[in-house]
């Protein structure tokens, strides 16, 4: 009660008090020096200034806060994804994967300070309801480019139990779905505008009349109708790879005589620069595990586009061998313009092109590298591209090789 009262109202009670003691020594008849040296009493009390300070009552001791529960712990850790468990307003107990992305520090705060959120803020801040809320997207924890979703519940005591899960494959995923069909869509709809246009202007009498122009238009069409044929084929390719990603080959394929096959083939094609392809096939490579099909589609597509890409009557070299650490590795390199850094880590993906006129006008359908890159993810191997702008690009494949299963010891009884 007393607690901030200054120097002046207590030297003005203090007054009060004596004067009322002094009236009531004076009535009792007490002597004059012992109201003397109640005054004097008084005067010091106003001299002294008592109460110039605030009077500081006794606060109460503050309990410390239980520590956390190690069963509670123990639970937490188990999960895989980040957990959190608050009471007051603070975070009590955190997992490992939470302080790896919050921090170590997270436990103890103000749970809006340990996860930096807005729509996180504003759902932790309100009161739980006894309906059932969704999770909240939160973007940008950990990275920028993560996705999360926090999920709130409720536990005994009144505390809450924070869980976020990461939705970043999700939306990558999605992101790929969407761009994959908006791609397709438009590689389709371009040489199938272009067929229409020109059956229309053959359905004329006078340019269906001349000769020249029906076989021009005709030739532009068969092109154009040919180039859908090989996007489908690609894309049905590539759907079956995908499809049988994690199912591993089974059969031996020995790929020096592989490229010996795809190199024939290609010699019996119309390409003029089947001349150019350059083998040279280490002796005693062992065979890898492999679906034969699909290693051949990786060649012919590797071959294919360094043909294209690479400048005429120059070699396009390919080389099998084995490496020190015991990988079979296939390497084709061409002498072309090369690519830019920059566009290097994007080369696999679907539907990209460095110079998309270029790769259209060569007959390309932006999907061969993400089917070998597929091919080889299947195979368990690694893909590595390597150019220098100017000079040629160079893609080499690393395979596991076959190692035979030795035949069990025969026991003679």
């Amino acid at each position: 009660m007393l607690q901030g009262f200054g120097s002046r109202t207590l030297s003005a009670i203090g007054i009060v008090l004596v004067a009322a003691i002094a009236v009531f020594l004076i009535d009792s008849g007490v002597e004059a020096a012992l109201i003397t040296l109640v005054g004097g009493i008084a005067a010091a009390l106003v001299a002294t200034g008592v109460g110039d300070q605030p009077i500081e009552l006794p606060r109460p001791v503050p309990v410390p806060a239980a520590p956390p529960s190690p069963a509670i712990q123990e639970v937490i850790e188990a999960i895989v994804e980040p957990v959190l468990i608050i009471a007051d307003g603070r975070v009590t107990n955190a997992n490992t994967v939470a302080l790896a992305l919050l921090g170590k520090h997270i436990v103890g705060e103000d749970v809006r300070v340990a996860i930096r959120h807005p729509g996180a803020a504003e759902r932790l801040a309100s009161p739980m309801s006894g309906v059932p809320q969704g999770p909240i997207n939160l973007v940008g924890l950990g990275t920028m480019d993560q996705h999360w979703e926090m999920h709130i519940g409720r536990a005994a005591g009144g505390q809450r139990i924070v869980q976020l899960v990461d939705q970043t494959g999700n939306y990558a995923a999605e992101r790929m779905r969407v761009d994959f069909v908006a791609n397709a869509s438009h590689e389709l709809r371009t040489p199938l505008a272009s067929i229409l246009g020109y059956i229309e202007t053959l359905g004329d009498e006078k340019a269906g009349a001349d000769p020249e122009v029906r076989a021009r238009f005709l030739k532009i069409m068969f092109d154009e109708a040919r180039r859908m044929q090989r996007l489908v084929e690609d894309l049905i390719s590539l759907s079956r790879i995908e499809a049988e990603k994690y199912r591993l080959p089974d059969r031996a394929v020995d790929l020096g005589a592989l490229i010996g096959e795809v190199r024939s083939e290609l010699f019996d094609g119309q390409d003029r620069r089947n001349n150019d392809i350059v083998a040279t096939i280490d002796p005693g490579v062992p065979p890898v595990i492999g679906d034969r099909a699909q290693l051949s589609q990786m060649l012919h597509n590797l071959i294919g586009n360094a043909m294209k890409y690479g400048r005429p009557n120059t070699p396009v070299a390919v080389k099998l061998w084995r490496d020190p650490a015991g990988m079979v590795r296939i390497s084709v390199a061409d002498e072309g313009d090369g690519i830019a850094p920059e566009h290097v880590p994007r080369l696999t993906e679907r539907f990209y092109r460095v110079d998309p006129g270029r790769s259209r006008a060569a007959g390309g359908t932006g999907l061969g590298l993400a089917i070998v890159k597929h091919i080889v993810e299947r195979h368990r191997g690694r893909l590595d591209v390597a150019s220098i702008m100017g000079t040629g690009t160079t893609i080499t494949v690393m395979l596991p090789a076959h190692i035979p299963a030795q035949a069990d010891p025969v026991i003679k009884r």
